[in-house]
């Protein structure tokens, strides 16, 4: 006969399965089989599973009963839950199933957005921001990022292009929408380890002046500058808020910074750029964007990105509308970023040794969690990639069709010198 203990364990495994089944459910009924810490294994969608979850611990229940994202989020870091078989598949299935699940629920979305906003993002909130995610070393970014460090969304003009040649097409491309020429004076709002600026000096002939929070960042792009004799007249790193920008431009840029500036601060960031821009200049904002209004991930938000919102298109107009600036061109990059995250994905998986021993097994299985489930949000659609070029009121020197941002432009010139 069976002894009570055993007994007693069946019957705390039945219901806490039953809490497992409830879960998948909810997210969807994924195409995820499931297997518990007893050896349990169960599978609730049709077709064939493109991965097993498996819960290694009882534990991991009341964690995803107090918060499901972040509850999962700190289980699979701690290795309390385990995904067998490929990681991004898996992310991809779950992002679909969850997504499809919760189609229509457009208010409830917009509310929950709508009160996360209203934390502010405070300049010295936004710098602890900072320095949660970019302070995290340059060895760590030099790891997996690519040559440049470029830590935003690629450009995959051709299918076979390596992250390398993407990324160097991705500040090609930005550079042929702002028409860049020799004499311009450029403002980048949120530099990152200054791929950019330094891209725009060396091939486009214009001086550049570059913002960052980030002290790691700006110390590297300095002495990347140095390694390559910019001329200091013609390029500087300033470690400095953009809310602290004062000066005239002919070109006022931001690549990958609209996501840390909070939605309550788009339309300051929108008067600056009035203010900064001149008559006849021309203005860009890449950002990872959504379709409609939502909150970030609570896990992400904790963990990887404090401060930040996403922001749907009719978000953004807060930053467009109250200057009336006039909308001249926006593309979508969505797909290219999910390619990016996945490359960036296997860059680090080659790695992760390192990075475990660098910041520990914990850290390295959240990073891991983290470009999968971004890589799984631009592939699924609930994440986009927006490249919005503007200008000024009145601004009558703007192009006239889009030939010049791929490599020609309206008189048959190639657009990079």
């Amino acid at each position: 006969m069976m002894d009570i203990d055993a007994r007693q364990q069946m019957a705390s495994s039945g219901f806490e399965g039953r809490i497992i089944r409830w879960f998948m459910q909810r997210a969807g009924n994924p195409r995820v089989s499931v297997k518990l810490w007893n050896g349990e294994e169960f599978y609730l969608a049709d077709g064939r599973p493109v991965a097993c979850l498996e819960f290694r611990d009882r534990r991991a229940i009341p964690e995803l009963l107090t918060s499901t994202s972040v509850g999962f989020g700190e289980c699979y870091s701690r290795g309390i839950i385990e995904v067998h078989g490929d990681l991004l598949a898996f992310a991809d299935e779950i992002t679909r199933a969850h997504t499809e699940m919760n189609q229509g629920h457009y208010l409830r979305h917009k509310m929950r957005s709508a009160l996360w906003a209203l934390k502010r993002n405070t300049l010295s909130r936004a710098l602890r921001n900072v320095h949660h995610h970019y302070d995290l070393g340059n060895d760590f970014y030099r790891l997996w990022l690519d040559p440049r460090m470029v830590y935003t969304c690629a450009y995959y003009e051709n299918a076979d292009a390596t992250l390398e040649q993407a990324q160097l097409a991705k500040l090609d491309h930005v550079c042929r929408k702002l028409k860049l020429r020799p004499g311009l004076e450029v403002v980048e709002a949120g530099c990152g380890w200054g791929s950019l600026a330094m891209h725009m000096v060396e091939h486009y002939g214009v001086k550049v002046t570059a913002y960052n929070n980030s002290e790691e960042q700006v110390r590297y792009a300095r002495e990347e500058a140095a390694k390559r004799n910019l001329d200091p007249s013609r390029l500087k790193f300033v470690q400095d808020d953009y809310r602290n920008i004062s000066q005239r431009c002919d070109v006022f840029v931001s690549v990958g910074m609209l996501e840390h500036v909070g939605r309550q601060n788009y339309q300051v960031l929108g008067k600056l750029i009035r203010r900064s821009l001149n008559p006849d200049g021309l203005a860009l904002i890449h950002t990872i964007g959504r379709s409609r209004p939502a909150p970030v991930d609570s896990w992400i938000a904790r963990y990887i990105f404090p401060g930040g919102h996403i922001p749907s298109l009719g978000e953004m107009a807060a930053l467009f509308e109250p200057c009336e600036f006039s909308i001249l061109d926006v593309e979508n990059l969505r797909l290219h970023y999910a390619r990016t995250c996945r490359a960036w994905l296997a860059n680090f998986d080659r790695v992760k040794a390192e990075v475990s021993a660098m910041y520990g097994e914990e850290f390295m299985r959240a990073w891991r969690l983290y470009l999968a489930g971004s890589s799984a949000g631009f592939h699924t659609g609930t994440l986009q990639l927006y490249q919005v070029l503007f200008a000024p009121p009145g601004n009558n020197t703007v192009p006239w069709t889009r030939k010049y941002q791929y490599g020609v432009d309206g008189v048959g010139d190639v657009a990079r010198p």
